[in-house]
């Protein structure tokens, strides 16, 4: 019986992971210069710390979470999203004592039963940073900016900015009376989602794509105009930073996202090359998860990046160059083998990859295969070169070729190319 990956699930092979692993390694680099550091957080939460903080009547917990009972009768919920675990463990681990701002980040799985489609999985990966403790909005400035840079180190610009503000407990109020009377006339011929988050919240009809209530929504009421004083002087703020910085955005009055936990400023970053789901990036305030999970009051901002529309954009960018191995080493004999192994151990510390043989094929097979591995040099050993104590040596990429001895060859492999002859 032949197995395949669950429907919605996929494997992720060369070449495709090393777009994947630069893009890490940018982020890794990028954010320590900004100071936020690592933390691994759990695959699997309770399933309460995601009914509290995205929301009950949301469609990630109503329709798409990964939910089940444990041995212990627990119920466990696949995460979903990255920042409810941050910020459980932000507050378990008393992280609020130590000095602000405090500032993590974080890659892994989440996990969301929704129908699969281009650069969205059942399985999916993010790359997420938060930051705990500044209320001011020079951060949400700097989170943006810090965004922007790593998109693009990674070789991808031209993205949409889009950005709003959804207010606070203070002012949402109103503005969610005002969206009840601006859709209350026409209820019955929205789809049903919508009809539901009628009744449950409606700032999530703003974030529907069935394109009949895309439609129908024209003209509703902008939450911008039912700002209080505060939310609406923190969003001129941001706004003001952004100019200074040269940060390009659009002002979008229908991005509310998804979850229950934002206030005041939310964000996305587009592209038009992914279909209908563009966004490769979101994130925004959530002032009052902190205080919710049982900790004091504590604003907060972060964001999340998805991997997997990332990759798409990256591969459909340009050719992706595949790493391949600096030296194969061809051996003839048992003996020529293991001095192959010998030579590929005490030159491996230098950082080069080397491939040796593994036996039974001829040297003709053996040349073959370094060729197609993608190989750049190529080492020979047989009975002559052992008893000689020498190595020839060839150039696969310009076809020169030499000998050189064995003892030398560790402190030269770095610097092969520049050995061998012109």
């Amino acid at each position: 019986m032949k197995f395949s990956a669950p429907k919605g699930m996929q494997d992720i092979l060369p070449p495709d992971i090393y777009i994947w692993q630069n893009v890490e390694e940018v982020a890794r680099e990028l954010f320590h210069k900004y100071g936020f550091q690592e933390i691994r957080v759990p695959i699997v939460e309770s399933t309460d710390i995601f009914i509290r903080s995205i929301g009950e009547t949301t469609d990630i917990v109503e329709k798409e979470m990964y939910t089940f009972t444990d041995k212990g009768g627990r119920s466990i919920t696949l995460r979903p999203e990255g920042t409810a675990p941050v910020v459980r463990c932000y507050v378990e681990h008393n992280l609020y004592n130590l000095p602000s701002p405090q500032k993590f980040f974080y890659t892994g799985a989440m996990f969301r039963y929704e129908r699969p489609q281009k650069g969205r999985f059942r399985q999916f990966y993010q790359i997420g940073a938060e930051a705990f403790g500044v209320s001011q909005p020079s951060l949400d400035a700097e989170i943006i900016v810090m965004l922007k840079n790593l998109l693009e180190k990674i070789g991808i610009a031209g993205l949409n900015f889009e950005l709003n503000s959804i207010g606070c407990d203070k002012c949402r109020p109103d503005y969610k009376n005002a969206l009840l009377k601006f859709f209350k006339s026409k209820l019955a011929i929205y789809c049903p989602d919508c009809q539901r988050r009628y009744r449950t919240n409606p700032l999530r009809i703003l974030d529907c794509k069935v394109p009949g209530c895309v439609e129908l929504r024209k003209g509703a009421p902008y939450v911008k105009d039912y700002l209080c004083n505060d939310c609406r002087e923190h969003f001129n703020e941001l706004i003001f930073s952004l100019k200074e910085l040269k940060i390009p955005y659009t002002l979008n009055p229908n991005l509310v996202r998804g979850l229950d936990y934002y206030t005041r400023t939310t964000f996305e970053v587009t592209s038009e090359h992914l279909g209908a789901q563009k966004a490769v990036a979101a994130g925004g305030r959530y002032d009052r998860l902190v205080e919710e999970f049982g900790g004091p009051p504590t604003p907060a901002m972060g964001f999340a990046i998805g991997m997997e529309r990332l990759a798409t954009l990256l591969k459909e960018k340009s050719e992706q160059k595949i790493p391949s191995p600096k030296v194969f080493i061809a051996t003839l004999g048992r003996d020529a083998e293991m001095e192959g192994f010998k030579i590929a151990e005490s030159i491996r510390s230098s950082g080069c990859w080397i491939e040796p043989n593994y036996g039974g094929a001829s040297l003709k097979s053996q040349m073959r295969k370094a060729d197609r591995i993608g190989a750049e040099f190529v080492l020979i050993i047989g009975d002559n070169e052992l008893k000689a104590g020498k190595v020839q040596w060839k150039n696969l990429k310009n076809s020169q070729q030499g000998e050189v001895e064995i003892k030398d060859i560790a402190s030269i492999i770095q610097k092969l190319s520049d050995y061998i002859p012109k």
